[in-house]
């Protein structure tokens, strides 16, 4: 009885939800980014280098699957406008509580005889289909108790297990068909309709695009973003009041130095490669000039004229990415 086992273990090391089911059920998941590229071609890219990235290991039989909570850590009001909760306690972080979790728990999958693959698997998917959460308007998986603000893990391993039932419906019951909060907040409107988004437009995937030049629109769509999005979980009746504990972060408060905008525009690269982009990866480490841009842009959205003098400085940058970002703010700015 290997998944009692397993189950008993994910509550006993403080998971919120453990569901496993067999390596199977991830066809439809592909199909549908296939009628989202259909849906959205401008955004083909972004769906096929999803498909590319995501999959499940060819020997695998079947995924476990746990949910953890990161609303239980407080948000430093200083990096709220600019960073995404998920990413400020990121529970792939080995010394961070919910890491170090994630560690014994694949050490004790190990002791109990499995064979544990590595791979990317589609975790919101397997955690709708575990039945950890349900689908919310906005594509984020939510939980009763948590809402959105949880993170799914997954284990893919060599041994068939007891299954649980694959939910009939996978999207959240109680999200309102008349509500439409998510997708009126979304800045550069990627959310369209309910369960439906444009990967080329959200914010949490152009920000870390190095290859395409962003229209103005795009770039006053992102507002103060410089690290993630919560623009459509924020308005969300069913997150509200979810951030009520306070514990701190680790290192968090320490990390702050690196992460205002100011500090982030005067940035070296030995302090990008070794500090920041070891906690803040998604832009790759070559992509200082990527983060200075995006600075640049939340310094001119942001409306604030104690940044004028740095945009306009920034016009002589060297790197010509960085130096035409701050160009366009002075012009929108006319200063």
């Amino acid at each position: 009885m290997l998944s009692k086992k397993i189950k008993a273990k994910a509550k006993e090391l403080g998971y919120v939800k453990c569901g496993i089911i067999p390596a199977t059920v991830f066809d439809e998941h592909f199909r549908e980014m296939d009628n989202r590229s259909n849906l959205f071609p401008n955004s083909k890219k972004y769906y096929d280098t999803y498909k590319e990235w995501t999959s499940v290991p060819e020997n695998s039989k079947s995924i476990i699957v746990c949910s953890q909570r990161y609303n239980r850590y407080q948000v430093p009001k200083e990096l709220e406008a600019f960073y995404g909760k998920m990413y400020l306690f990121d529970n792939r972080i080995s010394y961070c509580d919910e890491g170090r979790v994630n560690t014994e728990f694949e050490t004790f999958l190990k002791i109990l005889g499995l064979e544990v693959f590595g791979g990317t698997i589609p975790d919101r998917w397997a955690g709708a289909k575990a039945g950890v959460g349900k689908f919310g308007h906005n594509n984020f998986l939510y939980d009763e108790t948590h809402g959105s603000y949880i993170i799914v893990n997954t284990w893919a391993v060599d041994k068939e297990l007891e299954y649980d039932d694959i939910p009939e419906d996978t999207n959240l019951a109680a999200c309102s068909d008349e509500c439409h909060l998510c997708i009126k907040a979304c800045p550069t409107k990627a959310l369209s309709e309910k369960f439906v988004m444009d990967a080329g437009k959200c914010i949490c995937r152009v920000q870390f695009d190095v290859n395409d030049a962003l229209t103005d629109e795009m770039k006053e769509g992102m507002e103060t973003w410089l690290y993630g999005c919560d623009a459509c979980q924020d308005v969300c009746p069913k997150n509200k009041d979810k951030f009520v504990e306070t514990l701190e972060y680790p290192l968090l408060a320490e990390f702050g130095e690196f992460m205002s905008l100011e500090s982030v525009l005067a940035m070296n690269e030995d302090t990008y490669k070794n500090v920041v982009n070891p906690r803040f990866w998604y832009a790759g480490e070559e992509s200082l000039w990527l983060w200075k841009c995006n600075a640049i842009r939340c310094m001119v959205n942001s409306g604030d004229s104690k940044y004028h003098e740095l945009i306009k400085q920034s016009c002589n940058n060297e790197d010509k990415r960085i130096s035409e970002m701050a160009e366009w703010g002075c012009k929108k700015l006319r200063i």
